[in-house]
């Protein structure tokens, strides 16, 4: 049985990636990093919002 749960969860797995981003915090000047999970198609609109 459990041969066939690992199967099916490979079978169905996405392709995500992982973007990192430099965000400038207007209150103190400092800058932060922001990390989000996502679809290769989204990242470079993600990257390009302020």
């Amino acid at each position: 049985m459990a041969k066939k749960t690992v199967a099916t969860l490979q079978g169905s797995s996405k392709r995500l990636t992982k973007a990192i981003k430099m965000v400038k915090s207007p209150k103190t000047g400092a800058y932060t990093f922001v990390e989000q999970v996502m679809s290769p198609e989204l990242v470079n609109d993600w990257l390009s919002k302020k």
